[in-house]
Parts: C-alpha cells; sequence; structure tokens
C-alpha cells in the first residue's frame, strides 16, 4: 500500500515532553499550572457575582490546600493502587522521590485521578468546616469550575505520548512513538496492520500499531463536554445544595467509564475484572464484560453520586420543613399550669 494512503494518523513529531530540551521543565507539569488557573479563575468570577463576603485570601488558601489534598491523593492512590510490585509499599518514602536510580531527575511517575478527588474532598472539607463555610454550596462552586481544567491535563498526557488507548484499525487511530510493539503472530494484528498500511518484514515481526488517541477523548469529554454541563445547564438550575456535586460525580464516572473501552489498561493490572471466556488481551477491545481498574473505581462513583444526591436532597427538605414557622397553636402556658393544678 502507498505510503500516501496510510489509514492512521502520525503522532506529531515536534511534540516533545520538554518545554526546553535537557531541561526538568515538561509541558505536563505546565498543563497542570494552566488547569490551577483555569479553575481559579472561574471559581473567583462566581464569588464576585454571588457577592460573597470571602476575602482574597481565605479563597486562595482554600484553593492551595485543594490542590495539596488533590496532589497528594493522586500521587499516594497511584503508587499504591497501581504498582502491583509493592516497590512503594516496601519502601513508602519513594513515593515522592522524583529521581530514578541514577539521580536523574524524572518527576512523580504516575497520577491517579480517583486519589486526587479523595484529597481535594478532604481538603476543602477540613477547611469549609475551619471557616465555618457551606461544604456543600462550596462543592458546587468548585466542581463547576473543575472540569475544564482536565482538559489540559489530558493534553500534557497526549504531549507525553503516554496513556494512549487500544489498537485500532479507524482512520483516526494514531501511531505513537513510545507505545509498545505488538507481535503480528496475532491475526487480528496483522489484519490491522494491513488496513492502516503498516510496513512489515514478515507477519512474524513486532510492529507498533495505530491506538485510540484516548487522552484527546477524555480532554473532550471529561473536560469541555462536563463543564459545559455543569456550567451553563445545571449551574444555575440547582434544586438544592450538593446538586452539582452528584452530577459530577456521575458524570464524570459515566464517561470515563465508556472512554476506559478505548484506553489500554495498565499492563501491570489489565482487566481485574474478567466476566467474559473471550480471550481478550488489553490491547484490543473484544468484549465489553471486562473491566479495568479504572471502570471498577467510575462505577463506585456513580452509585456514589447517586447515593450523594438522595442523601443530599433528603437534608435539603429536612431543613426546609425545619424552617417553616410551626402550624399549630401556640399554647399559654400559665393557664395550662392553672388547668393543671
Amino acid at each position: 500500500m502507498d505510503s500516501l494512503t496510510l489509514l492512521y494518523i502520525p503522532y506529531p513529531t515536534w511534540l516533545k515532553p520538554e518545554i526546553i530540551p535537557g531541561l526538568p521543565f515538561r509541558w505536563y507539569g505546565l498543563m497542570y499550572l494552566v488547569a490551577f488557573s483555569i479553575a481559579y479563575l472561574l471559581i473567583k468570577l462566581e464569588i464576585q457575582k454571588e457577592k460573597l463576603p470571602v476575602s482574597s485570601e481565605e479563597f486562595t488558601n482554600l484553593f492551595f490546600w485543594a490542590i495539596v489534598g488533590l496532589l497528594l491523593g493522586a500521587r499516594i492512590l497511584a503508587a499504591f493502587l497501581y504498582d502491583p510490585t509493592g516497590r512503594y509499599l516496601r519502601n513508602p518514602l519513594l513515593v515522592f522521590w522524583p529521581f530514578d536510580e541514577k539521580f536523574r531527575f524524572v518527576g512523580l511517575q504516575g497520577m491517579s485521578y480517583h486519589g486526587g478527588l479523595v484529597g481535594a474532598v478532604a481538603a476543602i472539607v477540613l477547611y469549609c468546616r475551619k471557616k465555618g463555610w457551606s461544604i456543600l454550596e462550596w462543592g458546587d462552586r468548585i466542581v463547576a469550575a473543575a472540569p475544564l481544567g482536565y482538559t489540559f491535563g489530558r493534553l500534557g498526557n497526549f504531549i507525553n505520548g503516554e496513556l494512549y488507548g487500544r489498537v485500532t484499525s479507524a482512520p483516526w487511530g494514531m501511531l505513537f512513538p513510545h507505545a509498545e510493539k505488538l507481535s503480528l503472530r496475532d491475526p487480528r494484528l496483522l489484519d490491522i496492520a494491513r488496513k492502516a498500511g503498516i510496513e512489515f518484514s514478515s507477519p512474524l515481526s513486532l510492529a507498533n500499531l495505530p491506538r485510540h488517541p484516548s487522552q484527546l477523548y477524555e480532554a473532550f469529554f471529561e473536560g469541555i463536554f462536563l463543564w459545559a454541563l455543569l456550567w451553563f445547564l445545571f449551574r444555575k438550575r440547582k434544586p438544592f445544595p450538593g446538586f452539582l456535586i452528584g452530577v459530577y460525580i456521575i458524570g464524570y464516572g459515566v464517561v470515563r467509564f465508556f472512554i476506559e473501552y478505548f484506553r489500554q489498561p495498565d499492563l501491570d493490572l489489565g482487566f481485574v475484572i474478567r466476566l467474559s471466556s473471550v480471550d481478550n488481551p488489553p490491547y484490543l477491545l473484544l468484549t465489553p464484560w471486562n473491566f479495568s481498574m479504572g471502570q471498577v473505581l467510575c462505577f463506585l462513583m456513580i452509585l456514589g453520586g447517586s447515593i450523594l444526591l438522595v442523601l443530599f436532597s433528603r437534608h435539603h427538605r429536612n431543613s426546609r420543613r425545619l424552617s417553616q414557622p410551626s402550624s399549630l397553636p401556640k399554647v399559654n402556658l400559665r393557664k395550662l399550669r392553672k388547668r393543671l393544678k
């Protein structure tokens, strides 16, 4: 097949993880800064519109501790849940050690969204309790702004060429330069290679095959799409405090659950739940009944978000009921005492 008719998209060769080659400044870290800045500005805008009696220092402190909780939770869960070797259990100090065995700076390898969510929630709850602020109201403000930042985090993954998807013959499949080369002895992979116009010397060789650009799927659906729903559709129509929190948790869980079908599971973990007898290697989507760790956590998010919506709704109804004036007739205590005598 002529190289001009390749049925895949080559990964942009000009994209490099380092902003300046040779220096330890990466686009991934910069994307995190952009994400935090956007969330900060959106929440700040909301505070100004609502004319809340909150100083800039107080809000900055809340945001700072939320970021600290996020980073701690994201790193800790990634280290202990997604590392089956037990390396971090044996030496927990390595969780935050940014150098490799040769003392080269490599940064912190691996962050978990679900761990970051738990860490951020814990920090926000503690700070709001300290200040006497409504946890549900502040939670609604934060989750309405936060998803837009995910867009840039996932773009950072794309620039790094990591967290790529499963092998595909779709014309928008992308050839990631650092993806694992696969054996074409598998006839399914051989067929994909031929359809995509991948050159190979023999059917017994290894080849780098097109993958779903799942980082871009996540950048759009977990970021722009979910943010637009929360910010423009639900933000001004929430029926009770905490409604956006529940919708966010459910929405992210649903979106991420389905995108996980196109994202390759961690090779060390593979599918943690197998309900199908189909021989399904992690780099192919052959059945919807094998689930990755990410899908298990997303299912728990959907379940947890649904429970929270019910609890927040009941809490709101009970609060309104208690705040309404009683319709019972007032009792004259003096007359009641005389009658009792």
